[in-house]
């Protein structure tokens, strides 16, 4: 067997595995995860077919994200596993590292040194009673991305502005600011999936600049299929928010870290970017 960094293509691939499992990734995801780190999707072949899949992505010296852990089904339990975590542990060292574990992995990454933060909540459906756009509400781009980097920065736990540059502007999704004498007070993107769309990240310093960003993507998207957003379990502001909205809980993952806790600002957030990259 050989592990080594799979190529755009190649993360495609494990984009789709992630959709079979029922993940719905982002119609653009794999070309933009691949682009916050071409170095960060590590892949187990056998034969020179590709088996397994995990990322490690690093956000400078002091941060990195694991996700997209995948084996093909008819070779799960033979090792392919714990071979390519073993790989992704090794890129990442010296950092601290955070993943979101689905509920069956949660014990296993435990005894690798995780530690639960706490969970974040998938809801989900038809987004009820879309209101007028708020004066506040602005269309936000790559120009704006100096404005929210202090917000995202007290939200994430590391800089990831090439990133986010990126996120905020990709194909088929809408970003929007809540703006109040010239400060950005909350931000949120909204974009395609395999089904419906996903909302993430929404930062907001209160539940009121929270509703009014995440009713400006709703519009945004319209009819077009359900709405989902990951909420972390501890802001009860962004539950009632999901609730409020009409979206019902669908999924869990645990937030778990290594190596140290970034000691994120949990009130802002109201909605996780993504399982995969943090």
């Amino acid at each position: 067997m050989e592990i080594r960094a799979l190529s755009l293509d190649e993360v495609r691939t494990v984009i789709d595995w992630a959709a079979d499992e029922g993940w719905n990734p982002g119609v653009h995801d794999a070309q933009l995860f691949f682009r916050a780190d071409p170095q960060g999707f590590l892949g187990a072949f056998i034969d020179h077919q590709l088996v397994g899949s995990i990322s490690a992505v690093c956000y400078g010296d002091d941060f990195a994200f694991l996700g997209l852990y995948l084996v093909k089904p008819e070779l799960r339990g033979q090792g392919i596993g714990s071979q390519l975590w073993a790989h992704a542990m090794q890129r990442v060292e010296g950092r601290t590292v955070g993943l979101d574990g689905v509920v069956d992995m949660q014990s296993s990454y435990a005894r690798s040194g995780f530690a639960l933060a706490y969970r974040n909540i998938r809801f989900g459906g038809q987004v009820r009673d879309v209101q007028p756009l708020s004066d506040a509400m602005v269309v936000i781009g790559r120009d704006d991305l100096h404005r929210i980097q202090s917000l995202d920065r007290a939200t994430f736990g590391a800089d990831r502005s090439a990133f986010l540059a990126d996120w905020l502007s990709q194909p088929e999704g809408h970003s929007w600011a809540y703006v109040e004498d010239g400060q950005i007070r909350g931000f949120g993107t909204v974009r395609a999936c395999r089904e419906g769309f996903k909302v993430g990240p929404l930062v907001a310093d209160s539940a009121l600049v929270a509703a009014e960003v995440f009713n400006a993507l709703a519009k945004s998207v319209g009819d077009g299929g359900p709405i989902y957003l990951d909420v972390p379990e501890p802001n009860v502001a962004a539950l009632d928010l999901a609730r409020a909205v009409g979206l019902s809980p669908v999924f869990e993952t645990a937030r778990m870290y290594a190596k140290g806790n970034p000691d994120l600002d949990i009130p802002l957030i109201f909605g996780v970017t993504s399982f995969e990259l943090g």
